[in-house]
C-alpha cells in the first residue's frame, strides 16, 4: 500500500489546501495566484487554509499529511510510509531528480501504448523519490548539495508525475485519486491547466457538477480559448440541464406518491376503516394498497393486497388486488381447487372464513359479503396494509376456533 494512496484519503476529507501564496517551503519559489478567478460554490480543488495555519505552515500536502497519521484519528496500520519506499527507489542510480525523471518516462513510454496501470506505477514510484525530498526541506533538512535550480527541476518534474498519473487514474476510472493528484499538480503550479481540465472531468463523470464547473472555471480564467475546458464547459451545461430535468421528475414523482397516500388515507378515514403499521411491513414488491383505477381520483375505490391463510395445512395463497367491493367468494372461485389439497377439503361453499379483531379474538365472514362492509362493520383492522383471512373446511372450523381463543388466552395469561 503505497502513501500517495491514504494521502488521497485525507486529503479528501480535509481538502487541504494550496497556500504557497503565505506559506511556502523553504526553498519553494512563490507562484502569484491567478487574477480573475472567479468564485463558485465549491472550491473542492483549491480550498484554503484558516489564516492562523496559514501563516505558520510551511509543509506540503504530504507532510501535513504524515504528521496527522501520528494522531488517533488518522492513524493506520502502515509503518512502511512513503520515505522507506523512496529510499528503494532511490537504489537507482542518479539524483533524485535524474532517478525520477527515468520514472517519468518510463511512465511515459507506458501511457502512449495505453498501458495505464504500467504507466501509473512508474509515476507514483516518481512522486515517492521527490515528495520524500520535499519533506526533508519542509523539516529543515534540504540536500547542501542541491541549487535553487535543483529544487525548481524537482518541483517542476514532480508537477509532471502528479498530472500524468491523474490522466492513468481518469482511464482507469478511478475518478477520486485523479482530482485529488491534480490538487497535488496544483499546488505546485496553480496555472496548470491539464490539472484543472482533468479534475473537471473526473468530478463530471461522478455527477458532481459543482465541482466540476468549478475547476473548468478556474482553468477557462486562464485560458479562455483553451479546447478541452471548452469541451469539459459544453458537458457541464449538458449534464446540469439534465441533472436538473431528472431532479424535477423526480420531485414530481415524491409529489405525486404524497398525494396518493394522502387520497388513500382520507378514503380509510371516509369508510371507517382502522389500519395499524407494524415496525417490519412484509415486502410485497409493487403490491400495495391503493385507489383504482385512477389512484389521483378520490371517486376511486380502494384495493387491498390481501392473504388467504390455512391455517389447518400451514399453507397460504397472496391476492394482489382485492377491491373493496368484491367478495370472499369472487376469490375462491378462481383460488379452488387448491393444488396441494389431495383430499379436496377445500371448495368455495364447503369452508369457513374469519378475521382476526382489534382485541385478539375472531369475526366469521361471510363469502360474499362485501369487504367494504366487513371493514367497515366489524370490530378488525388492516395491519400493514394486507387483509388477511382464515380459511378452513367447515369440519375443522370448530376445532380450530376453539385452539385459537386457547392461544390467546394463554399468551394474555402470560402477559
Amino acid at each position: 500500500m503505497h502513501i500517495e494512496e491514504i494521502t488521497d484519503e485525507v486529503a479528501e476529507r480535509l481538502k487541504i489546501s494550496e497556500a504557497e501564496g503565505s506559506s511556502q517551503s523553504q526553498g519553494e519559489p512563490t507562484q502569484p495566484a491567478p487574477q480573475n478567478v472567479p468564485s463558485t460554490a465549491s472550491a473542492a480543488i483549491l480550498p484554503e487554509l484558516s489564516p492562523g495555519r496559514a501563516m505558520t505552515s510551511k509543509k506540503t500536502v504530504d507532510e501535513v499529511v504524515a504528521e496527522l497519521k501520528k494522531t488517533p484519528f488518522f492513524m493506520t496500520e502502515l509503518e512502511e510510509n512513503d520515505d522507506t519506499e523512496a529510499f528503494k527507489a532511490l537504489a537507482y542510480e542518479g539524483t533524485p531528480f535524474e532517478v525520477a525523471s527515468d520514472f517519468k518516462e518510463q511512465g511515459n513510454e507506458c501511457f502512449r501504448t495505453k498501458r495505464w496501470a504500467d504507466a501509473k506505477e512508474f509515476y507514483t514510484k516518481g512522486v515517492l523519490v521527490l515528495a520524500a525530498e520535499e519533506r526533508k526541506r519542509a523539516r529543515g533538512e534540504p540536500n547542501p548539495e542541491a541549487t535553487e535550480e535543483d529544487v525548481k527541476g524537482q518541483r517542476s518534474v514532480l508537477e509532471s508525475l502528479y498530472v500524468n498519473r491523474a490522466a492513468c487514474h481518469l482511464e482507469l476510472k478511478n475518478y477520486r485519486s485523479c482530482w485529488l493528484d491534480c490538487a497535488g499538480a496544483l499546488r505546485l503550479n496553480d496555472k496548470n491547466l491539464k490539472a484543472f481540465y482533468r479534475s473537471a472531468r473526473a468530478f463530471l463523470a461522478v455527477g458532481r457538477i459543482e465541482q466540476a464547473d468549478d475547476a473548468c472555471a478556474r482553468g477557462l480564467a486562464l485560458d479562455e480559448g483553451n479546447g478541452p475546458l471548452q469541451a469539459v464547459a459544453r458537458d457541464i451545461v449538458r449534464k446540469s440541464g439534465e441533472a436538473a430535468a431528472k431532479q424535477q421528475k423526480e420531485d414530481e414523482r415524491l409529489a405525486r406518491e404524497k398525494r396518493r397516500a394522502m387520497l388513500v388515507r382520507a378514503a380509510l378515514k371516509a369508510r371507517g376503516i382502522k389500519t395499524r403499521t407494524t415496525a417490519q411491513p412484509p415486502e410485497m414488491e409493487d403490491a400495495k394498497l391503493q385507489l383504482v383505477p385512477d389512484p389521483d381520483d378520490p371517486r376511486s375505490t380502494l384495493s387491498f393486497p390481501a392473504v388467504l391463510l390455512y391455517p389447518a395445512h400451514l399453507q397460504s395463497d397472496f391476492v394482489k388486488a382485492f377491491g373493496e367491493t368484491d367478495a370472499l367468494a369472487d376469490h375462491l372461485a378462481y383460488v379452488f381447487p387448491l393444488p396441494w389439497d389431495a383430499a379436496r377439503e377445500y371448495a368455495p361453499a364447503g369452508v369457513e372464513c374469519y378475521m382476526e379483531t382489534v382485541a385478539g379474538g375472531l369475526v366469521k365472514v361471510g363469502r360474499k359479503a362485501p369487504l367494504l362492509k366487513v371493514l367497515s362493520s366489524a370490530d378488525v383492522e388492516v395491519v400493514d396494509e394486507v387483509v388477511r383471512f382464515f380459511v378452513l373446511p367447515k369440519a375443522k372450523a370448530a376445532a380450530w376456533v376453539q385452539e385459537f381463543k386457547m392461544k390467546k388466552a394463554a399468551e394474555k395469561g402470560g402477559g
